[in-house]
């Protein structure tokens, strides 16, 4: 079949003109889409110049014929959009350039229609719609197979490097922070009816985006949704807007341990992250490094003092052991009674009792140390 439009027979006609067309649909491409303005003269000259041109020409084909693309042109399709892929050119710019081909034609060969060729004007219009409905998930599978195995290897690299980090058996240039995160569930992952894993791996998703905007180097990572570690580049990060930045990507209060280190010394820090993580924790989420809870981590090392320590405050309730950890945390008892739902009045008693069940007054400043090492050895056992 042989779609005539201003008295021409339309395949014939783009044959012909084929080097006016490709020019055309090359400068719309430049014109319309950012990305094709950024491509080096030479590449639009030459490799575009020659894709763009196979596929008016197998277009040309289509309407010599009214059939659709062969095999072979369709796979020549796929390996073109896999070599775009390579480049690093977006899919949604490759996918573009097909429907701008088909637009450029129309727009130039179809405001010469006669009233006579009507018919044809609207038998190439369902032509091109089908041709772009098959063509358009045979581009996007060679982009997206071509990509996958781009990050397939990306992704397998960064795993070797990590675990030769890790294990101390490998060296990489620059520094390191490295990260241990503790991450709670979202609450889409709690809720009946959602499926927990889709939910928890959508999380684990936008905070690896999100670490990921805050470095010019690959971030490496070993997380589940439930945490693990990160090796954060560079030597001295904003670690505390990273976190908050973390923090509100992932839709959960996230605890951060964080250990700077040489590529030497990343399998020790890795170590120390985890330990401070774990002490951390318990505090409440947030950023801490080692600093910040010098004396919990102390009493979490094993010793002969941890046992008598925490006994100190065995003898206190639950509901005791939490009233006390809030005051000496905020240090007055109107605090204390406002974090706690209690009135300040419920506070004098309970640290009545502690008194009188340990032998210590939380209210006195000599006792106060000690306590608060009691609490911290408690919580260490």
């Amino acid at each position: 079949m042989s779609y005539v439009i201003g008295g021409r027979p339309l395949a014939a006609r783009l044959v012909a003109e084929m080097p006016s067309f490709v020019r055309q649909v090359i400068a719309s491409l430049v014109e319309r889409v950012p990305a094709y303005a950024q491509l080096p003269a030479e590449e639009l000259d030459g490799d575009i110049f020659r894709v763009t041109e196979h596929a008016l020409r197998a277009f040309a084909a289509v309407l010599a014929t009214g059939e659709l693309p062969s095999a072979d042109e369709l796979r020549f399709l796929r390996e073109s959009a896999a070599r775009r892929a390579e480049e690093g050119v977006p899919i949604d710019v490759v996918l573009t350039a097909y429907h701008v081909g088909i637009q450029v034609v129309w727009e130039t060969l179809v405001p010469e229609a006669r009233p006579e060729e009507v018919a044809d004007v609207l038998a190439l219009n369902a032509l091109a719609l089908r041709y772009l409905q098959l063509v358009t998930p045979v581009v996007s599978a060679g982009y997206l197979d071509e990509r996958q195995t781009m990050f397939d290897d990306e992704r397998s690299a960064r795993a070797t490097l990590l675990t030769g980090l890790l294990s101390g058996t490998v060296e990489a240039s620059g520094p390191y922070v490295v990260l241990a995160l503790h991450i709670p569930p979202h609450p889409d992952e709690l809720l009946d009816g959602v499926d927990a894993a889709v939910a928890g791996r959508r999380k684990l998703r936008r905070l690896r985006t999100e670490l990921e905007r805050h470095s010019r180097e690959p971030v490496l990572s070993s997380l589940t949704p439930d945490g693990g570690l990160a090796l954060l580049p560079g030597e001295d990060p904003p670690l505390e807007r990273i976190v908050a930045d973390v923090t509100r990507s992932a839709g959960t209060p996230v605890t951060v341990a964080a250990v700077a280190a040489s590529p030497s010394e990343v399998a020790a820090a890795a170590v120390l992250a985890r330990e401070v993580l774990a002490v951390a924790v318990r505090s409440g989420p947030g950023l801490y490094r080692l600093a910040d809870v010098l004396l919990e981590y102390q009493l979490s090392r094993p010793s002969a003092a941890l046992g008598p320590l925490a006994a100190i405050v065995g003898p206190l309730t639950e509901e005791l052991v939490q009233t006390l950890e809030v005051y000496l945390r905020r240090g007055s008892r109107r605090p204390a009674a406002s974090e706690l739902h209690v009135h300040p009045n419920t506070v004098d008693y309970r640290l009545r009792r502690v008194a009188e069940l340990t032998g210590l007054d939380p209210t006195r400043i000599e006792h106060v140390t000690l306590l608060a090492a009691a609490l911290a050895a408690r919580r260490a056992r």
